[in-house]
């Protein structure tokens, strides 16, 4: 797989409550005179999202690991029209389709959901009745794919109080979580929410501001619509490759993500899992005045297990004790295919939220393989000890 109830309405007509779905807080804005009328219709808009990685992607790693330095930078794969049919955009898209859910709480705020009332928001205008008392909102883009097919899939019958995105296994092998999983998952698509607690709908409308245009009361709710899958771009950079290597197989696996998220908190699950993507080998890329071949791809993952990576602002606040192998599978000039594998744990660590993931090789140490799924090379894991997988050393 990729995968009535009644109630009592407000007394107030022409009433909005504007849930601000922004990168910033919204600014208060005084009240005004407040006016009763009958009737009770709010308004929830949704403004568009803008995700930009220069800004996403400034990490403040200082210098105990590294210079702090834009992503361009180490980024040397570039992004062609061709990346752009096969990969889609290199970045994240802002969605225009939403999924909204409202959870009404009654007098009391913050306790269990026992019903959720369902909508789809095309657009960023959405309007509906709210009865007086606590409400919670949870707000999630809906995904749309070129082909209509879709890797995410939503469980939201498990609980009221949670809703869980998740991906299914692809059928790649990959076994660094073996035996419980033998082969690696499907990634996810874009995935963004925000979710708010607590938001009180008053009878004296107490918090509400007037919009004189539209003739309405407004109340602004500040909620951040945040990434909860995370863009990583690999690259693994040949040197004096000479044609050894004639291309790739296509196919990449990026292992020790989570295979869940949560979208009312935007904590990853604990169940570790490897992420399977594609890639696509450039020649003649220029990287500091060497012509090198890259080995290039991007993919998104639920992000290291049992962490928000939203709420990260340091290397030294990432708590993972999961490895993470990049593995790509090469074909040499002699009609060989070999899956490498590459150590990049300390990289994920310090992207916890994405970025450009590097690993280099030296053509001229590695020895070409004579024999189907054959070279010298130890396997990274035990399981994987069939000639074919090669450990290399950064």
């Amino acid at each position: 797989m990729r995968s009535s109830r009644r109630y009592n309405m407000m007394t107030v007509t022409r009433t909005a409550i504007v849930v601000s779905v922004l990168a910033m807080l919204v600014c208060c804005i005084p009240e005004p005179e407040l006016h009763l009328y009958d009737n009770g219709n709010i308004d929830v808009n949704l403004p568009m999202i803008d995700i930009n990685l220069d800004t996403y992607w400034d990490y403040d790693l200082e210098t105990t690991y590294e210079t702090k330095k834009n992503w361009r930078d180490e980024w040397y794969y570039g992004w062609d029209e061709e990346d752009q049919r096969l990969f889609g955009n290199i970045g994240y898209t802002a969605p225009e389709v939403f999924l909204l859910r409202r959870y009404y709480t009654g007098s009391t705020p913050f306790v269990p959901h026992t019903s959720v009332l369902s909508a789809t928001v095309k657009g960023h205008n959405y309007r509906a009745r709210y009865n007086w008392g606590y409400w919670d909102i949870l707000v999630w883009n809906d995904v749309i794919t070129p082909d209509g097919v879709q890797s995410l899939i939503f469980d939201e019958q498990t609980s009221f109080d949670y809703v869980t995105a998740y991906t299914n296994q692809s059928l790649t092998l990959s076994r660094y979580q073996a035996p419980r999983y033998t082969r690696s998952f499907y990634q996810p698509e874009e995935l963004f929410a925000a979710y708010t607690q607590g938001v009180e709908i008053n009878e004296d409308l107490t918090g509400f501001e007037y919009d004189p245009v539209n003739d309405v009361y407004v109340k602004h709710i500040d909620m951040t619509l945040e990434p909860l899958t995370y863009i990583y771009l690999t690259q693994v950079i040949i040197h004096h490759n000479n044609r050894r290597v004639v291309g790739v197989d296509g196919s990449g696996n990026l292992s020790g993500f989570g295979r869940t998220t949560v979208l009312n908190t935007g904590i990853t699950g604990e169940d570790v899992v490897t992420v399977h993507y594609y890639n696509r080998l450039k020649y003649n890329c220029e990287k500091d005045s060497e012509l090198v071949d890259i080995i290039g791809g991007r993919l998104l993952t639920f992000g290291i297990c049992g962490q928000n990576g939203n709420r990260i602002k340091h290397r030294d606040e990432v708590t993972d004790e999961v490895p993470h192998y990049l593995d790509v599978t090469m074909q040499f000039n002699n009609g060989i295919d070999s899956t490498f594998v590459f150590d990049v744990t300390e990289q994920v660590r310090r992207r916890w939220k994405g970025g450009v993931i590097t690993v280099e090789l030296d053509m001229d140490t590695v020895r070409i393989p004579t024999r189907t799924g054959g070279s010298a090379f130890d396997a990274v894991v035990k399981d994987f000890e069939d000639g074919g997988t090669h450990e290399i050393d950064l």
